[in-house]
């Protein structure tokens, strides 16, 4: 697991960047990305799981190019990984996410207390499958997994 130095929580590691006893590293910048997954290798690592950050979204095809380049499955929160070479995803809509919030402001820029509006989860959650990614890692997608997916990239 990679981790925003900014925004992990400190017992996640053991120190600046090495991973802690649950294998999660430490980046703060695009350059520390290659050390993480030279890292990981090191430490035996089978896949890797990318947190929701807005600073690895940024790094996306990096992470991605990365993780294929030392043959780790990589699993994400958001679809735009799995479109860029992730293996898979699982996460919510985000643009339903947005339009939920649109709907949120315009009640509170008609009157609507802020603090008086329930607290919403999301209500619909997509898998997406990355095959030609899963061909590259020697995987095999059990057929009952894909039937669920939302998005199946071939």
């Amino acid at each position: 697991m990679i981790v925003d130095v900014v925004e992990c929580r400190r017992d996640w590691v053991d120190d600046d960047k090495t991973a802690g006893g649950n294998g999660a590293y430490m980046v703060r910048e695009p350059a520390d990305l290659a050390e993480a997954f030279a890292a990981m290798q090191r430490n035996g690592a089978n896949a890797v799981i990318i947190l929701s950050d807005a600073m690895f979204y940024a790094w996306r095809r990096q992470i991605v190019a990365l993780a294929a380049e030392r043959r780790l499955p990589a699993m994400s929160e958001a679809r735009e990984y799995v479109e860029d070479g992730g293996l898979i995803s699982y996460g919510p809509n985000i643009p339903e996410l947005i339009r939920r919030s649109a709907a949120l402001v315009d009640k509170i820029l008609k009157g609507a207390k802020p603090a008086e509006l329930p607290i919403e989860q999301p209500k619909r959650f997509e898998l997406a499958i990355n095959l030609k990614a899963a061909k590259t890692l020697g995987l095999t997608i059990p057929p009952s997994l894909l039937a669920r997916a939302d998005q199946v990239i071939e």
